[in-house]
């Protein structure tokens, strides 16, 4: 939340090209905004589980409808691939569906009968949320808090990152005319030094941010100095783990998968591989031959594997990182360099032998590059794993039951996923543990964040 400026733009990451600025909204014009997502809340409130299920149906339509054009701002902003794009929206299509389904079903009240009297717990809308949502899924990162916040009979305004704000503005024009009350969602294209204001703000009720470590950092300490609920979807460095009875080969097509997949930008991806020694070799081998054979291009070309970073600051972020874990003693088994070619593209890069101190240790890469360690059995893997302030997801790869529990029970993390790589699901909670952020999105427990849960007790 530091008041450096960011220029609101989209800029092309597969050219550099600038496409459109932005002016941030002025204060006057930020008070109107929250007065009116302060108005529509009274009312809004008041709607039936089903008006507000139409309306969010209706937006689910209109995304599916829209798939090809709203994908194609997403690329054209972000660089993320094509059919990826179209996949991310079609996901927000089932997060509609899931909470217009079942909002009802998660916030019904719970009667609870005790010896002297009839007891009830109801779980009511609390007001206008800030969501301070990031670029690399920038419509499922806001539907996945807006689909339960808006069924929970919330109202939503939008913080969205600095250089997505036609993918913000396309996703506030579909709730609009998905038939939802004017207020009810709103972005603001509002620069960074301007949040602070927004969350002390009385109206604004909580906070929801995805984000950086130090930006969740931030966002919290101002929300609790308001005495405000937050939610933190932070940083990750999630380990894939392999030991010996795993099926290999599918396991290093998936590694592959989640580390390159929205080229590396992902809390979730695969970035710390820990490898059982007997099938270390093997398993480097063919990962390092599938990571230098991928076809790296415009995401706009159906052939094309692995796109452009988002930004020109998050790839000289990525490159300083691989080049000081280089000279502190890691070993480069391939890539390691910018692409030489207009636009923000990194070569796939594989690392070895990481020295504990640096960055690829200790800090998340968020871009193509992948690291490697040896451990002996699974209780080292286990060890390796948790050696890291992360815990979002965890990702473990055997057909021995025993060790199956054994991830299950004793990696840190808010996700364990047994031979698949860690995605999010409408109906499956999702969060970290440790500094990976607190609260959780997703599944019930997401649509019971931003609600106040109300004990009634009748004699």
């Amino acid at each position: 939340m530091s008041d450096s400026v960011v220029p609101i733009a989209s800029i092309n990451p597969t050219t550099g090209e600038t496409l459109k600025e932005f002016a941030a909204i002025d204060s006057g014009q930020i008070e109107g905004k929250l007065a009116k997502a302060d108005h529509a809340f009274r009312s809004y409130r008041n709607n039936s589980f089903a008006q507000r299920a139409n309306w969010l149906t209706a937006a689910g339509n209109l995304l599916e409808q829209e798939k090809n054009q709203l994908a194609r701002i997403m690329t054209l902003e972000m660089g993320k691939l094509l059919r990826v794009a179209e996949e991310e929206i079609t996901k927000c299509v089932r997060g509609c569906q899931f909470y217009a389904e079942n909002a009802e079903r998660f916030l019904t009240q719970q009667e609870i009968q005790t010896e002297t009297a009839r007891n009830y717990v109801r779980y009511e809308p609390i007001g206008p949320v800030l969501a301070i949502m990031p670029w690399n899924f920038p419509f499922w990162q806001v539907f996945r808090f807006a689909a339960p916040a808006l069924m929970a009979g919330n109202v939503a305004l939008l913080k969205h990152a600095a250089n997505v704000p036609q993918c913000a503005l396309a996703i506030e024009d579909i709730f609009r005319r998905a038939g939802f009350e004017e207020g009810v969602f709103q972005t603001l294209l509002i620069e960074t030094g301007q949040i602070r204001n927004l969350i002390d703000d009385p109206r604004v009720k909580a906070v929801t941010l995805t984000g950086s470590e130090r930006a969740g950092s931030e966002v919290a300490s101002a929300a609790a100095r308001q005495i405000k609920k937050s939610v933190l979807e932070l940083g990750g460095s999630d380990p894939f783990i392999v030991m010996p009875s795993a099926d290999l080969e599918s396991a290093v097509k998936t590694g592959v998968t989640a580390r390159t997949l929205n080229t590396g930008q992902s809390c979730i991806a695969a970035k710390r591989f820990v490898l059982a020694e007997p099938v270390y070799d093997r398993f480097v081998s063919d990962f390092v031959a599938k990571m230098e054979s991928l076809k790296i291009g415009d995401p706009l070309d159906p052939a094309t594997e692995l796109g452009p970073l988002a930004t020109e600051a998050i790839l000289r972020g990525v490159d300083e990182q691989v080049q000081k874990t280089i000279a502190a003693g890691a070993t480069l088994l391939t890539g390691g360099k910018r692409i030489g070619r207009a636009g923000f593209f990194y070569e796939p890069t594989v690392l070895a032998n990481i020295p504990t101190e640096s960055p690829a240790h200790r800090e998340e890469i968020f871009g193509p590059v992948a690291c490697f360690f040896r451990a002996k059995d699974a209780a080292h893997a286990v060890e390796i794993a948790n050696d890291s302030s992360f815990g979002l997801g965890a990702s473990a790869w055997t057909n021995d039951s025993a060790e199956k529990d054994l991830f299950a029970r004793e990696l840190d993390a808010g996700m364990v996923f047994i031979n698949s790589m860690v995605v999010s699901d409408p109906r499956l909670p999702f969060g970290g543990a440790k500094r990976s952020g607190f609260g959780r999105e997703l599944g019930a427990e997401g649509i019971r964040e931003f609600v106040n849960i109300k004990t009634v007790s009748m004699a």
